[in-house]
């Protein structure tokens, strides 16, 4: 059919065969979640970006091992994690993770008053502190799954590791940040005395 969009399976078959076109719609498709895995994992932007690119490289250079109807996205973003993890490590540095939340808009998508912004602010960093206290594999698992939205398959497969460690990861990672949260909130009260 002729000017019918091609589908995933069919833009991995052609790049198989040499047509860096129908690549090129796959890393357009996935360059977004390719950058936000990688910016987890690397903490800096311009790192990120090196290690997107180095795997959208590596991913088309190793189309061959794809397994043909297995999804395409967490096969990518475990090449991509993997990239962003060597730069992490070549640079010697170990990095919180820096999240950027949403900006905190209400549903309606009005612009929040001054004072909403300015505690959906405090709240973000009191999270994004919270987060940094973790392991770094609950840290991961925490931002793959609601960060980035990844399943629990595409987490399991971006971390390589097992759906159940997915599973059991975010359990303990949530429970430590709930108490780590509420134990601010006290603090915080303390202080406000």
């Amino acid at each position: 059919m002729e000017g019918r969009p091609l589908d995933e399976a069919e833009l991995i078959e052609r790049a198989r065969g040499g047509d860096a076109l129908a690549y090129e719609e796959l890393v357009v498709t996935y360059q977004g979640i390719a950058f936000r895995t990688a910016y987890v994992v690397c903490g800096d932007a311009a790192d990120a970006q090196e290690a997107a690119q180095a795997g959208f490289v590596k991913a088309y250079y190793a189309l061959d091992r794809f397994r043909s109807g297995h999804p395409f996205r967490p096969w990518l973003l475990k090449i991509v994690a993997n990239e962003a993890r060597n730069k992490r490590r070549s640079a010697g540095r170990r990095i919180g993770l820096e999240l950027r939340l949403a900006e905190g808009r209400p549903r309606d998508d009005a612009a929040p008053s001054p004072e909403d912004a300015a505690l959906t602010k405090e709240r973000d960093e009191e999270l994004i502190a919270a987060l940094n206290t973790l392991r770094e594999e609950d840290r991961m698992v925490v931002a793959c799954r609601f960060f980035l939205g990844l399943s629990e398959a595409e987490t399991a497969a971006a971390l390589s590791i097992a759906k159940g460690t997915v599973k059991s990861r975010l359990s303990r990672a949530l429970t430590k940040l709930r108490g780590r949260l509420m134990q601010t909130a006290t603090e915080a009260e303390v202080l406000d005395g």
